[in-house]
């Protein structure tokens, strides 16, 4: 009985293709394609893109394919977690697609809560919330709040809670129509690529509707990459914030005027998120990166005093960044050291 009704939920509903860019995951990826897999929707493909591991997981890919024939497998040479979610999307067959992290997994309800928010009403993208939990699966604070209940987010107040640190830009937590993405790709050779496809989809999107249920569960590792460095190197991902935090403002600019000192909340707070991580020995007159954040600050030191969004600690970093920089960056890494963050 079970089977002829999963049967008929294959013929009556849209396929889901589920893209998972997979790199040296040999530890956490069959948790993840085994909750996949066990969705209670169905009607979709399970896309792994191994993105030219090192460690066996190549073979552990071919291994999980064996196992369920709704998963297919890739392999390609390394090009980072973008260019294996472009490929995945070309080879897509599916009308909707999402996309799963390898080092996550997620409750087998989310495809079909998300896919029935979509139809019942007639949008284009869903969200379901998120948590964070350690390698040990314990909770971590929320990082996004969910709403109370179901909600429909229109484009600029989604862009609003961005700016506020409060939205999820992560495109795991979605499920979208494929031609959503007609036209776009995710940017290549950057680590803060969710945000940044994200903005540009907003200019074209009504919004977005969001479940309360909190189905995706995010691994947060210690030996993650995206923020992990040494005392005298850091993430790439610290440049790409200040980045996209001015294509933000060019967004806000054009089209949501109305949100500009949201945006220059958003600005001063990725600076200060910068500062506080650049490398002291990086803090020198030929870093035009450092330089130009510097100079930034300075000409928006009115900005921080004035701006009602900024929290009175933000404050105070950012005008003691903008008189003494190298000593408060020097203070803020010894209070890191004595309170166990590593990389400090």
């Amino acid at each position: 009985m079970a089977e002829s009704k999963q049967g008929k939920q294959k013929m009556d509903s849209p396929k889901i293709s589920v893209i998972v860019p997979v790199y040296n995951s040999i530890d956490c990826l069959e948790k993840c394609v085994k909750s996949i897999c066990a969705q209670t929707y169905s009607n979709l493909e399970i896309l792994l893109i191994n993105d030219g591991s090192t460690d066996g997981t190549d073979r552990l890919c071919e291994q999980l394919a064996k196992e369920d024939c709704r998963i297919r497998t890739y392999h390609k040479k390394n090009g980072g977690a973008s260019s294996a979610r472009n490929m995945g999307i070309g080879i897509a067959s599916g009308e909707y697609l999402g996309f799963v992290d390898s080092d996550d997994y997620v409750e087998p309800y989310v495809y079909e809560k998300m896919m029935k928010a979509l139809a019942e009403g007639g949008y284009s993208v869903a969200q379901i919330s998120r948590d964070e939990v350690d390698e040990a699966g314990r909770r971590l604070p929320d990082v996004c709040v969910p709403p109370q209940r179901k909600e429909f987010c229109e484009a600029q107040v989604f862009v609003k809670e961005l700016l506020l640190h409060r939205g999820d830009c992560s495109f795991c937590t979605k499920l979208l129509k494929k031609d959503v993405l007609e036209g776009h790709q995710f940017p290549e050779g950057e680590l803060n690529e969710d945000f940044r496809l994200l903005v540009e989809l907003l200019q074209e999107m009504e919004g977005i509707v969001i479940l309360p249920e909190q189905g995706y569960h995010v691994v947060c590792r210690k030996e993650s990459t995206t923020r992990r460095k040494t005392k005298d190197s850091f993430s790439r991902v610290f440049l790409d914030i200040v980045d996209n935090a001015d294509r933000m403002q060019e967004l806000v600019d054009s089209k949501y005027p109305a949100l500009h000192v949201y945006a220059v909340r958003f600005n001063l707070f990725q600076r200060l998120d910068y500062m506080l991580h650049v490398p002291v020995s990086q803090m020198r007159r030929d870093n035009v990166f450092y330089q130009k954040v510097k100079k930034y600050l300075r000409g928006h030191l009115r900005d921080t005093v004035t701006n009602p969004y900024l929290t009175k600690k933000n404050k105070g970093y950012l005008i003691l960044l903008t008189i003494a920089p190298k000593a408060v960056r020097r203070v803020h890494g010894w209070k890191m050291r004595l309170a166990g963050v590593s990389g400090e």
